[in-house]
């Protein structure tokens, strides 16, 4: 019984490693990912992208379905079909001569023996197949002409969807790379202190074996030490859901490892000041704006299509019949020929009723078109004021966290010394800590402000 034990024990930790070294030896190696490289992804990978990519290359579909329309159709039917009474035609009968006596004299009642009656002749067969083949062509049709401009709209208007798109989800591939690197810069500052809190708290507590310290300073440096540590822990466990909510945007598997590359002071001064001078703004240029000029002339083009519909459609046909079982008689002609003329005559003012409420939802979408290029040239106008003056706060803030952290170490030093109390070392860790929250707070406001005008700006 203990030797069955033992060798179950022993393939249950075969399994378990083999497992964990399958698992191991699956897990992809790390990828370094600059945010130029983590928008280039998103271009690819992204689920809303890929969508929109999915929706031109049905616009594109679509407008080939709707030229079909317009080209020659070929349609071949096959119809069986059983008759339980074949319908019979009868041509009377007739009187045979032939069955007299030439030499004889030939009476009324021999003619009434003489006469035969006509087998009836059927019209149909109980049992046959009908084999019809057509082929059309439409002519002219002012609806057709029309859908046919129509749909290469659309396709124009799933285009600017697909750039739309790719501007906004470059956009907050952005912030969510930059919510990492300031998470990530944060951290390792906020560490660095902690670790110099440490170390003071160490210093002071050989001091107080010596008798030079107090019991209070003790205490005092372990609850700023314990409220760092609590910080690094809320900030670490942002992190882990930032750098998760990045993958779910670019589109990669939320297991696989990767590492930013970009740095937050390279990112600042790698072209992300451009936008201090006033640059030129371009209404007509916008993604944004288009697409509206796109849905207006969309309305157009139902307004031509209701209108349209007051036109004749006229198509030609040939058709060709072919029956498996021909009858007797069969008067159906097999091939022909023709023209088809549908011309709108009266619809008691319905069409005329569709004309209006097309012109009118044309109407609205003008208005909309205006009242957002208002809008976007708003938006634009409070983003670049937005930037300037976030670049202005990053600055600011910039200085004041240098000199914060630099009265913050000097009075580390002073503390060690006795020059100052645990409580002014507490106070000047606060406002470090203030000063540090100031200052990426201002980092995080001061990019996303640049990437919201390369967006506008269609960058």
């Amino acid at each position: 019984m203990n030797l069955l034990k033992m060798i179950i024990l022993g393939l249950i930790i075969l399994i378990s490693v083999s497992f964990g070294y399958s698992q191991e030896s699956t897990l992809k190696d790390t990828i370094p990912m600059s945010i130029v490289d983590a928008q280039k992804y998103a271009a690819e990978y992204n689920r809303n992208i890929r969508a929109s990519k999915i929706d031109v290359e049905m616009a594109k579909k679509k407008v080939w379905e709707t030229t079909a329309i317009g080209l020659p159709q070929v349609n071949l039917d096959a119809t069986y079909q059983h008759l339980f009474s074949v319908p019979e035609l009868s041509f009377g009968g007739y009187y045979d001569f032939q069955s007299l006596d030439p030499n004889a004299y030939v009476k009324g009642s021999d003619l009434t023996g003489a006469y035969k009656q006509l087998p009836p002749t059927k019209l149909g067969v109980a049992d046959n197949t009908t084999f019809n083949l057509t082929v059309s062509q439409l002519i002219f049709s002012g609806e057709y002409l029309v859908g046919l401009q129509a749909s290469r709209v659309y396709k124009e208007l799933s285009e600017q969807s697909l750039l739309v798109s790719e501007l906004k989800t470059k956009e907050s591939v952005a912030n969510s790379y930059y919510i990492v690197l300031v998470l990530d810069e944060n951290i390792a500052i906020l560490k660095e202190s902690r670790n110099l809190i440490a170390k003071t708290l160490e210093d002071i507590t050989k001091m107080r074996e010596q008798g030079f310290s107090e019991d209070t300073d003790i205490d005092q440096m372990k609850i700023n030490l314990s409220n760092l540590e609590t910080l690094i822990l809320s900030l670490e466990g942002q992190r882990k859901v930032s750098i998760k909510l990045l993958k779910l945007q670019i589109g990669m598997e939320i297991q696989q490892p990767v590492r930013l590359t970009d740095s937050i002071q390279g990112i600042i001064n790698q072209d992300n000041l451009g936008y201090l001078t006033d640059p030129a703004y371009v209404l007509e240029s916008s993604p944004t704006y288009k697409l509206l000029e796109v849905q207006e002339n969309l309305m157009s083009l139902n307004v031509k299509r209701e209108k349209s519909k007051y036109l004749p459609t006229i198509a030609g046909f040939y058709q060709h019949q072919k029956l498996l079982n021909e009858p007797a008689l069969n008067f159906t002609p097999k091939d022909i020929v023709g023209i088809k003329a549908s011309i709108p005559i009266f619809t008691s003012g319905s069409r005329m009723v569709k004309i209006k409420q097309a012109q009118l939802d044309l109407e609205k979408t003008q208005l909309n078109k205006e009242q957002a290029g208002e809008g976007l040239i708003l938006e634009f106008e409070t983003a670049l004021n937005t930037y300037q003056i976030a670049y202005k706060n990053y600055l600011t803030n910039k200085e004041s966290m240098n000199l914060s952290v630099k009265i913050y170490k000097k009075s580390n030093i002073k503390y060690k010394e006795g020059v100052i109390s645990s409580l002014e070392l507490t106070q000047s860790q606060d406002q470090f800590l203030t000063a540090e929250k100031n200052y990426y707070q201002s980092v995080a406001n001061f990019l996303n402000s640049k990437v919201a005008l390369d967006r506008i700006l269609s960058k």
